[in-house]
């Protein structure tokens, strides 16, 4: 990913800092120190980066090329040694691609809390609560078929 592009999704919130650590296996500091060290500086209170480095704006780098480790490729297969399957990183992957890289499914239910947002909320607080559960397991089934996770 593109330096600029990268700038620009953390401040449209497309992706957070964590989910750029775990594409990279590297922690969230070490990410915020590349961009500090890229001369991009972050505002809190419009909650952007601002360039106040040297010209000309370092846009067009590759992210990945500031890492000691090789990267894979975006564009190359990468298997997940949990369940085997290939998760293919191209420029339709999104979000959802990055934060599945690695885990397992579970055959057993499990009970997990999540933060929702507001509107999400209140459409799974619109079925009766024996239906909750269902109603989030079908619906993140459905997405992790469309992905061909499942």
């Amino acid at each position: 990913m593109l330096v600029g592009e990268l700038i620009n999704k953390v401040t449209n919130k497309e992706i957070t800092i964590k989910e750029l650590a775990k594409l990279y296996h590297v922690t969230d500091q070490t990410i915020q120190r590349k961009i500090k060290k890229l001369g991009y500086s972050w505002d809190k209170k419009k909650e952007v980066y601002k360039y106040v480095g040297k010209s000309p704006q370092p846009v067009n780098i590759d992210f990945s090329t500031l890492f000691r480790k090789k990267q894979t490729v975006p564009n190359a297969p990468r298997k997940n040694k949990s369940k085997n399957k290939v998760i293919v990183r191209n420029s339709s992957s999104d979000v959802i691609d990055v934060l599945l890289v690695g885990t397992k499914a579970s055959s057993k239910r499990v009970y997990q809390g999540f933060y929702f947002d507001k509107d999400v909320l209140s459409i799974i607080n619109s079925v009766p609560k024996s239906y909750k559960s269902e109603l989030i397991n079908e619906a993140l089934k459905k997405v992790f078929k469309e992905k061909g996770l499942l």
